[in-house]
């Protein structure tokens, strides 16, 4: 698994917008989001798809987002988190 390159960030820009629009994020690079001074959430592309890591406990946890629907899951499970 490797860390999502432009062409990948391309395929989830709609996803990217939304979470820019969440004020608790900042955006540093490109795909890479930060909450606060800690890095926050970050995408990987694979063979399986695509994966988002949210740091919604002390570690990373991963999430599918290669359709649609577990990319809208994944902003729910954010919007509660945060």
């Amino acid at each position: 698994m490797r860390h999502a390159r432009p062409t990948d960030l391309d395929r989830i820009e709609t996803l990217l917008v939304e979470l820019r629009s969440m004020p608790q994020l900042t955006e540093r690079k490109r795909g890479i989001f930060y909450r606060g001074s800690r890095a926050f959430i970050h995408f990987h592309e694979d063979p399986a798809g695509m994966f988002a890591d949210a740091r919604l406990t002390e570690n990373f946890d991963r999430f599918d987002i290669t359709t649609t629907a577990k990319q809208k899951a994944f902003v729910k499970a954010l919007r509660d988190h945060l």
